[in-house]
């Protein structure tokens, strides 16, 4: 134990044995051991030497560690002690006490090259990860914990080769996940970088650990750590977070699914009092918004942002990072990467765009959000990064958004000008920003104006109202000519940063301004200055910076050739191509356009929408612009090598096309107004078929009304015969009396109701024909249209026929019920005359209430016998049906045990058939039993002799028992 003692600090007596001769020792004590306590003494002292000799212990011990790692499993100290020694050789983390000063510079790549050299070896047998995965399982503090941090170095050196073995190892990405559930803050936190590294840069193990319910997981730890206000730990989880969801659009559907957009609104729940944040707080905020912006970013499927989006709108998140744009005493990075983050959440989504355009700043008096930003953009004092914070949320408010466009634009026309002053417009600040002596100003006031004119051929022409104010006495000149004249005379201007810069914005807003808008090439040829100054810029051998300007300016010319609608006789396409080849000619005026596309600021620009520039000097090229570029540079190369016939011809098609486009619109709306037309009608044809019904039903139930009256009448007849006949019985004469002074009455009323509904539909009648005339008069007037109409409207006239007919059929059913109440009206009088006539012979009426009485009771009586019939036959019914339950019951009862004894019967059957199948089978073996043992000599019976010796057996048992 000598080697051991010096290892430990203790005494001893001669020479000391170096590093690598204790090393040996000791590993070769860790191999042939048979203790256990002398293996573990022994791992012991290799982890205290494993950091100073890390390349000796690496070289000498990893094989026998990996031994007790797989055999001494039932210890948990020793394998502590193993994974420790194992993570210090792998690890590249070193303490800097122990470095020399002479070895500073050499040694990191020294210690990159072991660490990933030690991994490789040990990751050479698959087996010694899947080892490694079984033990994180442990539960044991001090086996789990080193064996995760051994992981994470291993991934750390060699992330690609360990992913795969994880990844086919049965449950491998599951086994880690259970770490984000340990109740050791310490362990879960190292799970959490583990986790991290594992997830880096592969796919499928992102879909396994989202799928293994990462975010709830994730989320749940954020928030018990304070959200924002947190610790390492709430960045190390939004890192991982981030791993998940960048560019995984599998996982992004399933976290927006998962609710989980939802969750991450209270991470932006800042207070009012934002002064004196730390550091920490910064950072996880600033993870935070990166995280939003993974989500909604604009490399992202346009339909999975737009759900982002749009879930961001309706939880109030984006009105969250709002409030955080517009509060006071946000540290300025935090303020850059919240205007990045909204601009991306606003981004081609209108819903979104229209909210922002309706934030006001809290000032006084409020202004909105967008001039706030703007000031901030065309302000030089602000930080750069800022100031390209706000052109990308300008931009992204304008993305495809002609609202926001018009709104813009129609702040600079003179009829939404604020004649008081008292408010800044957004169109006041970007003409501001245009014509400062900042370049920086200039360009981005420049790509914002252009953003407003994206696409939108409208605004292009009404932009050409705008008239400014150059100085007192002068008259005001257009937008478009004050652009040009700055363009012209930019180098005789004192400006602040690259006067480069201030030409290339105002080139690309000119550009922008007359692509695809004949008119405002018009007004921009018609200032006889312009041509030549862009034929000289071209044709001038300039430096390198200049070349830029020279190709945005062929650009600029190219754009009036191909867009030139030859109305100006002097600037016609054929003379402006006969300009470019006598004084720059064809080639060199391509190779000049060419220097656009190949520069390099002008690659960086059509890489991503967010204008990212390490200085204000690269601010060159914007990403919409990069796209027309790219769509006009072949077309103007092929505008400029077309002769004039071709010229004349592609104008003719154009033309053509025009004229056929005019046409086909002209009908179209035709169509669209018979259409129209034709709607009116079907509904007015509805609305008169839906009266006819309602009128016919009326009619129906009058007929049926005058069919009881009818029969009233006949039967008031009859009665009033028999009166006259037998008018001696004053009793009966009395009740018909009564009966015909009541429904005399009766008539009359009726009668009064039917004159009054008569006149109604005789007034109704009238309505209907009035709206039957002017029908026919507009299907006189739409007849004169297309023919294509005219089958809708022909049957229009036919169903107006046949509802006139169904009119003139009520009319005549009308004269008819008119006939029949006058001849009622008749017969009412004639029964009023006879009514007064029998009114002298009316008696007295005590006999027929005494009659009334005794029919009273004997009804009574029988009605009492026929209750108590019924009674008692719903008694006797009830008995019966008890009787009935009671006998199904005993029968449902027999039935069961009738098939339970089949049951049995089929059982015992099934029985005595195995049995006889069992006999059967003894006696085939019995007989060949029988034949082996005659063939070895031996004698047997036979079973007939055996049979009749039981017989004799039997007689004699009865012998003796007769005896007895």
């Amino acid at each position: 134990m000598n080697f051991l003692r010096g290892v430990m600090g203790g005494p001893s007596a001669g020479p000391q044995p170096s590093g690598a001769e204790t090393i040996q020792k000791l590993c070769d004590r860790v191999a042939s051991s048979t203790l256990l306590d002398d293996r573990r003494d022994a791992v012991r002292a290799l982890k205290s030497l494993s950091k100073k000799y890390r390349l000796e212990v690496g070289i000498h011990a990893m094989e026998h560690l990996i031994h007790v790692l797989q055999t001494d499993r039932s210890d948990s100290e020793i394998i502590g002690y193993a994974l420790d020694t194992l993570y210090n050789v792998i690890s590249n983390d070193l303490e800097e006490e122990e470095q020399d000063d002479s070895e500073e510079e050499n040694l990191p790549k020294q210690v990159d090259d072991l660490g990933s050299q030690f991994t490789e070896i040990f990751i050479k047998q698959q087996e010694n990860v899947t080892l490694l995965l079984t033990l994180v399982e442990e539960f044991d503090f001090h086996v789990r914990w080193p064996g995760v941090k051994l992981l994470t170095s291993l991934l750390k050196q060699q992330g690609p080769q360990v992913q795969q073995i994880i990844l086919v190892s049965p449950m491998g990405v599951s086994r880690l996940m259970d770490l984000l559930a340990d109740s050791r803050e310490v362990i879960r936190n190292d799970g959490v970088l583990l986790l991290q590294q594992l997830t880096k840069s592969n796919a499928a193990i992102q879909k396994i650990v989202a799928f293994e319910n990462a975010f709830e997981r994730l989320l749940d730890i954020i928030t018990e750590e304070g959200n924002s206000d947190g610790g390492i730990v709430v960045e190390d989880c939004l890192l991982l977070l981030q791993n998940l969801l960048k560019n995984n659009n599998s996982n992004q559907n399933f976290f927006k699914e998962g609710s989980y957009i939802q969750r991450m609104k209270p991470w932006f729940e800042v207070g009012d009092d934002n002064c004196g944040w730390s550091a920490q707080k910064v950072t996880n905020l600033h993870l935070m918004l990166q995280l939003v912006r993974v989500l909604v970013s604009p490399t992202n499927p346009p339909g999975a942002t737009s759900s982002c989006q749009k879930a961001m709108f309706h939880c109030g998140l984006l009105q969250q990072l709002c409030t955080i744009l517009m509060a006071t005493g946000v540290p300025a990075d935090i303020l850059t990467e919240t205007i990045n983050t909204v601009s991306e959440v606003i981004r081609g989504c209108q819903m979104n765009q229209d909210y922002f355009a309706s934030v006001n700043a809290p000032s006084n008096p409020p202004r909105p959000a967008i001039v706030v930003l703007l000031m901030s953009m065309v302000n030089e004092r602000q930080p750069f990064v800022l100031r390209c914070a706000v052109l990308y949320c300008f931009q992204c408010f304008l993305y495809k958004n002609q609202k926001g466009q018009g709104e813009i634009v129609s702040t600079l026309l003179p009829s939404t000008i604020d004649a008081t002053g008292n408010s800044v417009s957004a169109g006041q600040l970007l003409c501001g920003g245009l014509f400062s002596t900042d370049s920086l100003s200039n360009w981005c006031a420049a790509v914002a104006l252009a953003h407003a004119l994206q696409e939108n051929a409208t605004l292009k022409e009404q932009l050409l109202r705008v008239q400014l104010a150059t100085s007192i006495g002068n008259p005001p000149v257009s937008l478009l000519q004050q652009c040009t004249n700055i363009l012209s005379q930019g180098d005789k201007i004192d400006r602040r940063g690259s006067k480069v810069q201030t030409r290339v914005g105002l080139l690309m807003l000119l550009c922008t301004w007359l692509s695809n808008c004949s008119i405002a090439v018009t007004h921009f040829l018609h200032n006889p200055a312009n041509v030549p100054f862009l034929t000289g810029q071209i044709a001038e051998n300039l430096g390198e910076e200049e070349q830029l300007v020279q190709g945005l300016c062929a650009l600029l010319l190219g754009i009036s050739i191909y867009y030139n609608d030859n109305s100006l006789e002097n600037y016609r396409k054929e003379k402006l191509k006969q300009l470019i080849e006598k004084r720059i000619g064809r080639e060199n005026f391509i190779e000049k356009l060419g220097f656009i596309s190949k520069h390099e600021l002008y690659s960086r620009a059509a890489q991503k929408p967010q204008p990212s520039f390490s200085s204000p000097d690269h601010m060159m090229f914007d990403h919409e612009f990069t796209k027309l570029v790219k769509e006009l540079e072949g077309v103007i190369s092929k505008a400029i090598y077309k002769s004039s016939e071709e010229d004349k011809k592609e104008e003719e098609v154009k033309k053509t096309l025009e004229q056929h486009d005019n046409i086909v619109t002209h009908y179209k709306k035709v169509i669209r107004e018979q259409d129209q037309e034709l709607e009116e009608l079907k509904q007015r044809i509805n609305t008169l078929t839906s009266q006819n019904e309602q009128l016919q039903a009326t009619v129906t139930q009058q007929v049926s009304q005058i069919q009881q009256h009818k029969d009233q009448y006949n039967l008031l007849k009859v009665q009033l015969g028999k009166d006259t006949q037998h008018h001696n019985s004053h009793s009966d004469t009395f009740q018909m009396n009564g009966i015909q002074t009541e429904e005399v009455s009766k008539l009359k009323e009726e009668l009064e109701e039917w004159k009054n509904k008569h006149e109604l539909l005789q007034g109704q009648l009238r309505e209907k024909d009035s709206v039957i005339e002017k029908l026919k008069s507009s299907q006189l007037e739409i007849g004169t249209t297309e023919q294509s109409s005219q089958t809708g409207k022909s049957g229009g006239l036919e169903h107006n026929n046949e509802l006139q007919k169904e009119l003139e059929m009520l009319r005549s059913q009308i004269q008819l019920q008119s006939a029949e109440i006058s001849k009622l009206q008749m017969e009412n009088q004639k029964l009023q005359v006879m009514n007064t006539t029998a009114d002298p012979v009316l008696g007295d009426s005590s006999t027929r209430a005494a009659n009334n009485s005794e029919l009273e009771g004997r009804l009574e009586q029988e009605i009492k016998e026929l209750k108590s019939e019924v009674k008692a036959l719903s008694e006797e019914k009830e008995s019966l049906k008890q009787h009935l339950d009671s006998s199904s019951s005993t029968v449902a009862i027999l039935q069961d045990e009738k098939s339970k004894l089949q049951q049995e019967v089929a059982e015992s059957k099934k029985e005595q058939d195995d049995l006889l199948v069992l006999l059967a089978d003894q006696d085939q073996k019995l007989s060949a039993l029988k034949i082996k043992l005659k063939d070895l000599g031996v004698p047997v019976e036979d079973e007939d002799d055996i049979e009749s010796g039981d017989q004799g057996d039997e007689d004699e048992d009865g012998d003796e028992e007769e005896q007895d």
